[in-house]
Formats: structure tokens, C-alpha cells, sequence
């Protein structure tokens, strides 16, 4: 993975990639903030990630996937637009700041668009509105909860559980996994299947589990 951009974003961001842990690199201007990053331990680079020699000295076209979160909508437009044509397959997360920036953004290429701002005020809300939902997402989704993770997991080709109904693949049964959604490869999803519902190749299983869980359940979806 790429991070572009180390700033308070950008400091969780990579927090969240150490604590997984996946491997990533920090791409930053500033040879100072480089310097911090890492003297902290991590792998980054200085340059301007609007270009394309940065990028690629950053492994653009070997990565999976690239997180800009640069404080500048424009420079952020740019670095999707320089990275979608260095690597087609790429998926592309931007932060978005002004409002109308997320389409500009969508249309250079961006897989997804997130606004922290917009994404902490609905959270504050809903932390007053329905405090145990958001209990509950947070104990799901922090990535140091030991009892109880939500993941995504995708069905690779030839696993054993592809072409099964959710009720014959020993998902809920043997493993004791709660199935929430699932992803299609179309892009559909699928909230609260049935139990009839049919598991095919490339589903993404939106699930609900204990690491050791959903160890095996990732056995299972692999090849």
C-alpha cells in the first residue's frame, strides 16, 4: 500500500496498516516529516507524490492499492489522476475536503471518496442517537479487539465453499461465523443473507468472528 500525505489522516492511517499488520510506505514533501516517519520504524520517501517518478519509486505499479490523504483537494485530484494511469487496477481511496471535491475526484479515478469531517460529524451524532451502535462498530472494527473481529473475505476460484448456499458451507454450523452481507463481484450487496443465499466466486463475506474464526474461514474461501 501507498500513503500520500502524513498528516493527523495520514498518522492514523498508517496506525491502522502497523497494527494489521500490511506492508506500506509514506510518500511526504516535507524531509523533515520524513525523517519522523522513520525514526518511528516505517518505510518512506520523500518527494512530491504528484509525480510520477515519486510514485513510481514508491512501487505505483506494484501496489495494491493507494490512500491520498494530502491536505489539498487539488494535489489530491492530481496524485489519483497520475496514479490511475500509471496503474489501471489500482484501487484508489482520497480524502476530500470542500464540498463537490468528491466528484471531482470520482471522475479522476478514485475508487472511494472520504471526508473526515462529514464521517466525524455523522459519528458524533450517532454517538448520541444510537451510542450502542457505535459501541458496537468500534468494538468490531478495532483492529487490537482479541474476542470478536469484522472482516471481509473473498472467495477465491476453486475454494470449497464457492457455488454453496450459506447453510451447506459449515460458515455458520462448524465455524460459529455470523455472515452479515456479502459483496458481489457485480458490486451488489447483499445485507443479512438467507440461508439459501448461493456463495459465489468472488464474493466478498462481510463477517462477524474471533481471529482464530476467521483464520478458517479464510482456509476455506483460498483456492
Amino acid at each position: 500500500y501507498i500513503v500520500c500525505g502524513y498528516g493527523r489522516i495520514g498518522r492514523i492511517v498508517c496506525r491502522e496498516f502497523r497494527d494489521q499488520p500490511v506492508p506500506f510506505i509514506v510518500v511526504e514533501r516535507s524531509p523533515e516529516t520524513v525523517e519522523e516517519v522513520i525514526g518511528e520504524g516505517l518505510l518512506a520517501i520523500q518527494g512530491d507524490a504528484t509525480d510520477e517518478d515519486t510514485l513510481r519509486d514508491a512501487g505505483i505499479e506494484q501496489a495494491k492499492a493507494l490512500i491520498s490523504v494530502v491536505s489539498s483537494d487539488a494535489d489530491n485530484v492530481f496524485i489519483t489522476l497520475t496514479a490511475r494511469e500509471l496503474n489501471p487496477g489500482l484501487l484508489i481511496v482520497a480524502r476530500a475536503e470542500e464540498k463537490g471535491a468528491d466528484r471531482k475526484l470520482l471522475r479522476a479515478g478514485a475508487d472511494k471518496v472520504v471526508s473526515p469531517y462529514l464521517i466525524g460529524g455523522h459519528r458524533l451524532a450517532h454517538a448520541v442517537l444510537r451510542p450502542a451502535v457505535v459501541d458496537f462498530i468500534e468494538l468490531a472494527t478495532a483492529s487490537k479487539t482479541m474476542d470478536l473481529l469484522m472482516e471481509e473475505i473473498e472467495v477465491k476460484d476453486g475454494s470449497r465453499i464457492e457455488g454453496k448456499a450459506l447453510k451447506d458451507s459449515g460458515i455458520s454450523q462448524d465455524l460459529g461465523i455470523i455472515v452479515i452481507g456479502i459483496k458481489r463481484r457485480s458490486g451488489g450487496m447483499l445485507f443479512n443473507p438467507s440461508s439459501s443465499t448461493e456463495i459465489l466466486l468472488g464474493d466478498k463475506l462481510i463477517v462477524l468472528g474471533s481471529p482464530e474464526q476467521l483464520r478458517k474461514l479464510e482456509e476455506l474461501a483460498k483456492r
